[in-house]
């Protein structure tokens, strides 16, 4: 059986869903072994060569520029005192794999081991809390004097594995991304404004009911103490030797959600100043008191609406009033739209503030998956996208080259390569080549794929057998809460079979029961 043949298998799961009310969940089931290969199933991807892709962005109305002359990547950037050796960035990809006090695990070590013989010069580490109750799961990596040691250990081992794999460490750039999961706070949500599109989406764990008008928000003297922690996971990330960190901004966690918080009164909300007050305090004082730790800030600049499972599988916008008022970067009277006006003066304060890179990203995890992750297939708990992947891809390119052009001088990194799959390499040439980004990141693939960029010098185009094909596997792992420690690890299923096969296959068994 070739590795396509196990592909296929794996991916006909996702043909026919059977609902399991256990855990609210759903669960894929294999209805057939005989099919060819995973082309058979794809619904979207199903380009042959690099023209046909760039042949149907046209159909959608786009240009998306195409270079296979991938040398141009491999040339040196500076982001702020570090210089980094490749244009090539893994993204901060969550394991879920920590131990329940916050230090990285056995999967941990071994993913950072991966990323670090892989090729990439720029390894954008994970979230990581600056608090106990800033945690999004309960396994998620978190910065304090009882895991300094062990995170120091996980960036030890990358650098090593890189040294071991190519000689030397010479561009080699590491940081951690500070997080505040904020509304996703996984014991409780802390919440900067009512949403009234996001509200009702929210569950608080301890009670199991939605966030509604009588749930607290954080005042403004919590939101100064979230300053002060901000700062002290920055000055140990220094002791641990990060080369950077990253002050999230991005998909709805708490430092996100006061971009969007005009419907919040007082000194952190209402007007961009004020919305901008925490992350302005945070980095200024990062700054000041740690001067050589470069910082660097993954921002969302697009929030969407939510959208909701319809009872075919598709997905739909939640109904909602205009002008939406909950939202950043989105056109008030019509929810597809980018509004730019905002984010780009957000990317202009940022650059001024000296954060020396931004990574440019869009959408919420749990509220418009297919805005965040364009994908061939949705997970297990989402919906069909109602939009063609390579919109999705086309939206994200669209943003990154907007605030690469709104801060000329600051290193932009573009997001939602993967699902390009074979030809990801040759949009991420042709957009770099364009002006349109200074780096190019890549998230999912990089789980099977965290050789990449090694390959790419070795043999000059990827491992079309490890290539992720955006089935969402990693995704449904990660969604999992059946596990002794509140959280399945994810990984990738297919391409990583030894050690992440056995966990969905021991995922499907529970949900079956």
């Amino acid at each position: 059986m070739t590795a396509c043949d196990t592909l296929a298998i794996l991916g006909r799961w996702l043909f026919e869903i059977v609902s399991i009310r256990k855990s609210f969940v759903t669960i894929l089931v294999p209805r057939s072994y005989s099919l060819p290969g995973w082309f058979d199933m794809a619904r979207y991807y199903k380009f042959k060569t690099a023209d046909e892709l760039q042949a149907e962005a046209r159909k959608l109305g786009s240009e998306l520029p195409i270079s296979d002359d991938f040398s141009p990547l491999f040339k040196p950037v500076a982001i702020g005192s570090l210089t980094v050796g490749n244009r090539f960035c893994i993204q901060p990809m969550e394991g879920c794999d920590g131990t329940l006090e916050g230090a990285p695990d056995e999967l941990t070590f071994r993913r950072y081991r991966r990323f670090g013989a892989g090729g990439a010069k720029l390894i954008w580490g994970e979230a990581t809390a600056i608090d106990g109750d800033a945690r999004m799961n309960p396994r998620q990596l978190w910065l304090y004097d009882r895991t300094a040691a062990s995170i120091e250990q996980m960036l030890t081992v990358c650098r090593q594995s890189h040294r071991e794999t190519f000689g030397n460490e010479d561009g080699f750039v590491v940081g951690l991304q500070l997080t505040h999961s904020g509304r996703y706070s996984f014991r409780r949500p802390q919440i900067v404004m009512h949403d009234p599109l996001l509200d009702p989406l929210t569950i608080d764990k301890s009670t199991g009911r939605t966030v509604d008008a009588s749930f607290p928000l954080l005042t403004d003297d919590d939101l100064k103490r979230i300053e002060d922690q901000y700062v002290a996971a920055a000055q140990w990330a220094a002791r641990i030797g990060c080369d950077f960190v990253d002050i999230k901004q991005c998909h709805r966690y708490l430092l996100s959600e006061c971009l969007a918080a005009k419907l919040r009164p007082g000194p952190y909300g209402g007007s961009l100043n004020h919305r901008l007050r925490l992350v302005q305090n945070i980095i200024s004082r990062i700054r000041a008191e740690i001067p050589s730790l470069v910082v660097v800030s993954r921002l969302n600049v697009y929030d969407g609406v939510p959208f909701r499972k319809q009872p075919d599988g598709s997905g739909k916008a939640v109904t909602h009033s205009t002008p939406i008022e909950s939202a950043f970067g989105v056109d008030p009277n019509h929810h597809e739209r980018f509004d730019w006006t905002e984010p780009r003066q957000v990317a202009a304060c940022l650059g001024k503030w000296g954060v020396a890179a931004l990574n440019v990203t869009a959408g919420n995890p749990y509220a418009n998956p297919h805005v965040l992750r364009p994908a061939e297939f949705p997970p297990i708990d989402g919906y069909q996208a109602p939009e063609h992947p390579l919109r999705g891809v086309l939206r994200h390119f669209e943003a990154t080259a907007e605030i690469q052009r709104a801060v000329p001088l600051v290193p932009v990194i573009g997001s939602a390569y993967s699902w390009l799959q074979d030809f990801a390499i040759h949009a991420a040439a042709g957009n770099f080549l364009a002006g349109r980004c200074s780096l190019v990141g890549l998230g999912r693939a990089t789980l099977s794929q965290p050789d990449f960029v090694k390959q790419l010098m070795d043999h000059g185009q990827l491992n079309r057998k490890t290539v992720c094909r955006t089935f969402s596997y990693c995704t449904n792992l990660m969604r999992a809460k059946d596990h002794p420690l509140g959280q399945t690890p994810t990984g990738c299923p297919p391409f990583d079979k030894e050690i992440y096969g056995p966990l969905f296959k021991e995922l499907q068994e529970k949900l079956a029961r």
